[in-house]
């Protein structure tokens, strides 16, 4: 099997912590050529999707080839791996993609699913697992559902690994002021929610893939910061997962299958739904180190099965 991964510059990624990374050595090691590109290397010539890419050895990390033209027709299967934000840059990789999917490629996750599932707004299909939630950009909204909550986070819709992310009281002195700053004078919509003080037990991130959880790691916040993301400092630590989390993972395996959904990472605190991330979901590397799971080639072994 031939896979290109699109991704960020290789030399931006950690091999030792990075998902992508865990994948791609996951495939080298199945036999399969593995190729890699930026999303600024995908082109259509009329309806002929191309991609400039280098193939790649990744292990030990990474001694990339000459860099070729070559139509997508030509892999089996295209990762879209590149990080947030979501911006007009990623969501034009994600039409030309559109491009090689319509030739029959196989691309992970599925181009219109990508633009269509937000990270924030994309759980709200499944509310009645999540904590009371509120998506607005009017600041009397936001007042008025901090004050029936008490307490609540703020989070940025385009956010990433906690950036952006505010608790905050609806007594709070500045509250009005903050929300203003938050929705840019009420031209951009955030998410509100209840905060859970079952944070301080970890977030629990739970990877799926074709819908089912294969690895999961709780990852605790550092003492005096209510964001458990690794990025901003999280621990993680081995786990497993509750009957909740079970039943979580079993609803939202149907939606996920039927829209190419292929590998996603939820996050879960105190048996509630946060978050369903779908461009580059991160877990692998920890899962690994920590229960002991090779997830990686796991996950490249269900693609096999499933090709």
């Amino acid at each position: 099997m031939r896979q290109l991964f699109v991704l960020d510059p290789l030399r931006q990624i950690n091999p030792l912590k990075d998902s992508s990374a865990a994948l791609m050595q996951a495939a080298e090691r199945a036999g399969d050529q593995v190729w890699a590109s930026t999303p600024a290397d995908l082109i259509a010539l009329g309806d002929v999707p191309w991609v400039v890419a280098a193939p790649v050895v990744t292990d030990p990390w990474v001694t990339p080839g000459a860099r070729e033209r070559l139509a997508l027709s030509e892999f089996d299967v295209i990762w879209m791996r590149k990080d947030p934000p979501v911006d007009e840059a990623y969501l034009y990789a994600s039409h030309l993609l559109d491009v090689a999917e319509r030739a029959g490629v196989r691309v992970l996750n599925r181009p219109s699913a990508l633009r269509a599932w937000n990270e924030k707004l994309g759980a709200l299909r499944f509310s009645r697992w999540m904590a009371p939630t509120l998506v607005a950009g009017r600041v009397s909204e936001l007042i008025g559902f901090a004050q029936e909550q008490g307490e609540v986070v703020l989070k940025p819709l385009g956010g990433r690994a906690g950036l952006g992310v505010i608790r905050v009281r609806a007594e709070a002195p500045g509250l009005k002021a903050l929300l203003e700053l938050v929705t840019e004078q009420e031209r951009m919509p955030v998410m509100a929610q209840r905060f859970l003080p079952e944070v301080r037990d970890g977030d629990k991130r739970i990877l799926l893939v074709d819908g089912d959880p294969l690895g999961a790691v709780n990852r605790k916040p550092q003492e005096g910061e209510f964001r458990s993301n690794l990025a901003v400092g999280g621990q993680a630590e081995a786990t497993q997962l509750t009957p909740r989390e079970e039943q979580i993972c079993a609803a939202l395996a149907p939606a996920l299958r039927a829209e190419g959904l292929f590998f996603v990472g939820i996050d879960v605190i105190g048996g509630m739904l946060s978050e369903i991330n779908v461009t580059s979901p991160t877990g692998v590397r920890e899962v690994e180190r920590l229960m002991g799971v090779p997830l990686g080639d796991q996950v490249i072994a269900l693609l096999h099965a499933l090709h």
